[in-house]
């Protein structure tokens, strides 16, 4: 008898092992695929790209979740500043984007300018004013536009309006928006009668039309930089989605909404 109680002990030991070791192994196995989560600030204009090469990464890299910050690139580059916990940042201004650099956030070598765009006037779908250039913007009532020191767009706006001569007499009838995607919506549901926006972002709307696009040589050019956070938790992680964006199919999404290459 004491040698079958013996034996069960033993067999119970031997259970407690196995389970333990098994529990372990578990849970090694779980924490070898802990998922990485990657902030990247962008300028609202890219939402749309972004949301759709987001479904392709997350697909390839199951290790890895997208989390966006989408807003003015001024914005968000004075959050970055100080010291929001961001791992990429891609900013539809260059002069944004170049502060960062200066105060040694991004590493000058970790940055790319990636992507340009165009600057557009759009109006609601019936266009009750009647209005089809820049010029005719003194038909308007209320004019949308990005606020020139949070958001590009609003600034190259302003830039074009100048260059125009037309600033003076319209600056009164600006009713100014906290991005480019708000200044589309303003224009949308016909609270003003024009806005200004990039071309990428005019694009993806049914209910306004474009009527005019800025000369090139009205405003700064409009690019888009994109660079890895010097001071990222994830940085080999952020490093590597900076280079999917810059692939040849990364590319081939980002002109389908609109985009072209910076260089």
């Amino acid at each position: 008898m004491k040698k079958l109680y013996s034996l069960f002990a033993t067999v119970l030991l031997l259970m407690a092992i196995l389970t333990g070791c098994s529990s372990t192994d578990t849970s090694k196995e779980s924490s070898s695929k802990q998922t990485t989560e990657l902030t990247v600030s962008a300028a609202a204009s890219l939402q749309d790209a972004l949301v759709e090469l987001q479904k392709t990464y997350e697909k390839e890299h199951t290790d890895v979740k997208l989390q966006f910050n989408f807003g003015g690139s001024g914005a968000l580059q004075q959050q970055i500043s100080q010291g929001a916990p961001v791992d990429l940042f891609f900013s539809a201004a260059e002069d944004k984007f170049d502060a960062l650099v200066d105060s040694k956030v991004i590493a000058k070598e970790n940055g790319v300018d990636l992507l340009s765009n165009e600057l557009v006037l759009v109006v609601p779908k019936n266009n009750e004013k009647k209005i089809n250039s820049f010029n005719d913007l003194n038909k308007a009532s209320k004019i949308a536009l990005g606020t020139p020191e949070a958001v590009p767009a609003g600034q190259y706006g302003v830039e074009t309006l100048k260059a125009m001569k037309l600033w003076n007499k319209l600056e009164s009838k600006v009713v100014y928006a906290k991005d480019v995607r708000q200044v589309l919506t303003y224009a949308e549901t016909g609270n003003v009668d024009a806005g200004i926006v990039y071309k990428t972002d005019a694009l993806t709307s049914d209910k306004t039309k474009i009527v005019a696009t800025a000369k090139n040589d009205t405003h700064t050019p409009i690019i888009y930089p994109v660079g890895v956070i010097k001071e990222s938790k994830h940085f080999k992680e952020a490093e590597a989605f900076y280079d999917f964006l810059q692939t040849d199919a990364s590319m081939k999404v980002f002109e389908k909404y609109g985009f072209k290459g910076a260089k």
